[in-house]
């Protein structure tokens, strides 16, 4: 009897030690199937010096062969089936995911299987992705888009001297150090079968969930430790870094550290404030109304209330990035120079700085107002309404609605998309008004702007100066703006600013 109680608690002990949490989306009338692999162990694991292991590590495997088939063969195979496969890395977690039809379930499976289990990681196939992943780092970052570049600055800005400083992409001496052998080890290291979350999704049987977990326990064994709890710096004023290079415009990207991720109620108010203010690539905003609609002054201009993978080419929030640790952020798409207002109008020839300085106070001082005066209730109220609306738009496909569900296991949460609209119907005015409060304010705050190197210095000198930043507006479309409008220009060019330090960096000297 004793033995058999022995035995018992073994099973359970293995059974328990062994388990991963399988997150399920069943649709039986699908006829796709997605299974989605999420590792707890982002670029915050890369090791000081190495930095950008995992994504290499990550890229290296989906860029890669099998112990049986190579990368073109690979290709080769998937090709007919029609299916697709990738990976994202972010900060805190690494995620694999496979669609393909239901019909070639079984054929594609075998690839899944080789690429996580048996990745070939062969010389050719690594030093490919390396060397791609090196021009990023070195060159891409700095040339294909100023808007990208001041985003990652201001996190290399905002989280220095923590694991989230770095890009996940990694630094340049980080990406130039990592060997194959360093791939190999991170893999076995982090890539475990007790750090794994599985996502399915679609019309898949039973019998296939079970092979997928059996198959999955075979993954390397151990418990990697994962850094947590990542604090930034404190911030004491406003601090800014200018980064010099040739440039058409000045990008610029500003935030502070918030307290509050999706784990908690309150974020619910905090999205309504946030949308209102400047919801991501929406022409309704606060900001975009201030800056682009009334003033013309660039495409575009938003809020954000958590990290938002690839604003750029995303039209919504993606799923797959989940982070512990948050910062509020503002992002002012390009606005003109000097150099090119004097080019342009010749009533603007003796223009020092361009458009970023004005820019920049006017958005702070719609945050200001906000922060003072909070939300009306007929703006409440129509906003609100549309977040109920436009967060089901999150989840329009079986890939986003099974990442979804995996990031609010993250975070504690079973559904978020369902649990937050449940809270905003419960939301009130105060509710709002009172997360504004005590999650925003303009004092304390770092601000990156990529600009031109003509107008580096002389930007410099009039943030640190507060100096007064009037608008320049060309003679005729200042003659086409209401009273209301060159009032508000006046005050907002006198807007006082709590800049407390600005840095002039030159590009050659950013995520070394």
């Amino acid at each position: 009897m004793k033995n058999i109680f022995i035995i018992i608690l073994m099973v359970l002990f293995f059974s328990n030690a062994f388990s991963q949490e399988v997150v399920e989306l069943k649709m039986p009338k699908s006829d796709k199937v997605v299974v989605k692999l999420m590792f707890r162990n982002g670029s915050i694991c890369d090791p000081a010096g190495k930095e950008g292991l995992t994504r290499l590590t990550v890229s290296t495997i989906t860029s890669g062969g099998t112990k049986d088939l190579t990368y073109s063969q690979v290709q080769e195979k998937t090709y007919p089936m029609a299916a697709r496969y990738g990976s994202n890395v972010d900060k805190e977690v690494s995620i694999f995911t496979f669609e393909v039809h239901k019909d070639f379930l079984n054929s594609f499976y075998e690839i899944i299987k080789g690429l996580m289990l048996t990745p070939s990681f062969s010389q050719q196939d690594f030093d490919r992705v390396k060397s791609n992943q090196q021009n990023y780092v070195d060159q891409v970052i700095r040339s294909s888009s100023d808007e990208e570049y001041s985003k990652m600055a201001l996190e290399d800005f905002l989280f220095r001297g923590t694991r989230y400083q770095h890009m996940v992409m990694g630094k340049t001496e980080g990406v130039k150090s990592i060997t194959l052998d360093d791939v190999k080890e991170h893999y076995k290291t982090y890539f475990t079968k007790n750090n794994l979350t599985i996502g399915l999704a679609g019309n898949y049987t039973d019998e296939f969930k079970q092979t997928l977990i059996n198959d999955m326990k075979t993954l390397p064994d151990g418990n990697p430790v994962i850094a947590s709890n990542i604090v930034p710096e404190k911030i004491d004023g406003i601090n800014v870094e200018i980064i010099t290079k040739d440039a058409f415009g000045s990008a610029i990207f500003m935030g502070f550290p918030i307290d509050i991720t999706r784990s908690n109620d309150e974020f619910a108010a905090l999205m309504v404030a946030n949308s209102y203010l400047g919801e991501h690539r929406k022409s309704y905003g606060l900001l975009y109304d201030k800056i682009r609609t009334t003033r013309s002054m660039n495409y575009g201009d938003y809020s954000y209330i958590e990290w938002y993978d690839n604003g750029g080419g995303n039209m919504l929030p993606p799923p797959g990035v989940p982070r512990s640790s948050n910062y509020f952020s503002i992002w002012i798409r390009p606005v003109q120079i000097a150099k090119q207002l004097k080019q342009q109008y010749q009533e603007l020839s003796d223009v020092k700085i361009g458009h970023a300085h004005f820019a920049i106070r006017l958005a702070l001082r719609e945050v200001d107002k906000l922060v003072k005066q909070g939300m009306t209730e007929k703006d409440f109220s129509a906003t609100r309404e549309f977040l109920r609306s436009y967060i089901k738009l999150y989840v329009q496909s079986p890939s986003s609605r099974l990442g979804y569900l995996m990031d609010s296991r993250f975070y504690g949460r079973k559904d978020f998309v369902n649990e937050v609209d449940d809270l905003l119907a419960k939301l009130t005015l105060d509710d709002v008004n009172k997360a504004i409060k005590k999650y925003w304010q303009i004092d304390n705050m770092k601000i990156t702007i990529v600009t031109d190197n003509s107008e580096a210095e002389e930007l410099a000198k009039s943030l640190k100066e507060n100096t007064v930043s009037p608008m320049s507006y060309s003679n005729f479309v200042k003659s086409g703006l209401p009273k209301s409008v060159l009032e508000e220009d006046e005050e907002a060019a006198n807007f006082k600013l709590n800049i407390k330090n600005v840095a002039v960096i030159k590009t050659e000297a950013t995520f070394k």
